[in-house]
């Protein structure tokens, strides 16, 4: 059995068997997540009886790791080899003992539907384009940016396949809005002219460089979310437990799509993760950055966690 380098990213539409590497790759090749981003950090004991605490082992096959497909984040990145944002993700599913699959957004809907049935789970990545309000009978606003209609395509037929397949999904920022709008949700197009809230949920006036902003947040009783902040500790205050959570978005659900649950709030009423039929399908959309919180206790666990379910799902299919 060959092992091969357990952060590779993966093109699905340049493999030709489970075991090739990809000759055209663009942008700079990760060799240690470690490196990359001091990501592996070690969770409190309270996380044990959940979460495994083995540090992703690099002598791990990727074969026995379940394959987590990861859509790039818009025709534009994919078109330009920019991989500097997609990075943190391929980092934070193989932390977390998982396969990262890299997904091209330009693949026909057969292709595409034949590469997504090979894979276990999937993690729908933030992007800096907004879902088209027109799929959810809006008009678009001035403040909303460009949609892309190849990203919004292939989030559409990988959610389908997961709910269809029961295979879990980790949806973040834009992925999170976009899981919403697929199951009949509605979208604030934009927080801070919707809303007026004093807290500020974008990056609005940051450099490329700067810190996110954080702020709290209430994950609430009896779900997916509920249970890993039970798990690593967290406190428990206003009804839910408290977390201090990154932030980045300019948009953030409204009405809830078919079978969601709100999973966490913000102090201003912002809807900041759901959840889909809590235990039975593990699909979970956030809308903080996990995959940029390096040392965070919970956004490890996330990751972790949405491997673990893929093994149990695996399991029962």
């Amino acid at each position: 059995m060959v092992n091969r380098d357990p952060i590779r990213i993966t093109v699905l539409s340049d493999l030709r068997e489970r075991g090739s590497t990809c000759p055209n790759h663009a942008g700079p090749r990760i060799t240690n997540c470690e490196s990359l981003l001091g990501w592996v950090a070690p969770l409190p004991s309270e996380c044990y009886d959940l979460v495994s605490m083995t540090p992703a082992n690099p002598q791990l096959s990727t074969a026995s790791r379940p394959r987590v497909g990861i859509p790039w984040r818009t025709s534009h990145e994919e078109a330009n080899g920019i991989t500097n944002k997609l990075q943190y993700y391929f980092a934070a599913v193989t932390a977390g003992e998982g396969e990262p699959v890299r997904l091209s957004l330009q693949l026909p809907a057969s292709d595409l539907a034949a590469q997504i049935r090979d894979l276990d789970a999937f993690v729908l990545p933030g992007a800096p384009t907004d879902v088209n309000p027109a799929l959810y009978r809006a008009a678009r606003r001035e403040k909303t940016h460009d949609a892309d209609p190849n990203r919004e395509k292939t989030d559409f037929a990988i959610l389908e396949h997961a709910f269809a397949s029961s295979k879990p999904v980790l949806a973040i920022c834009y992925g999170c809005q976009s899981l919403n709008v697929s199951l009949g949700g509605t979208l604030y197009q934009d927080i801070a002219s919707d809303l007026h809230t004093n807290i500020e949920h974008s990056r609005a006036g940051l450099s490329a460089d700067a810190l996110d902003p954080m702020h709290s947040a209430r994950i609430e009783f009896g779900g997916e979310l509920a249970q890993l902040a039970a798990s690593c500790g967290l406190e428990k205050r206003n009804g839910g437990f408290a977390v201090e959570i990154n932030t980045s978005h300019h948009q953030s659900v409204r009405d809830l799509g078919h079978g969601l649950r709100i999973a966490a709030v913000a102090p201003d009423g912002v809807i900041e993760a759901v959840e889909h039929e809590p235990h039975k399908h593990w699909v979970v959309g956030v809308q903080w950055h996990p995959e940029r919180m390096a040392g965070d206790a919970l956004a490890a666990a996330l990751f972790r966690t949405l491997v673990q379910a893929t093994r149990a799902a695996a399991a029962h299919r």
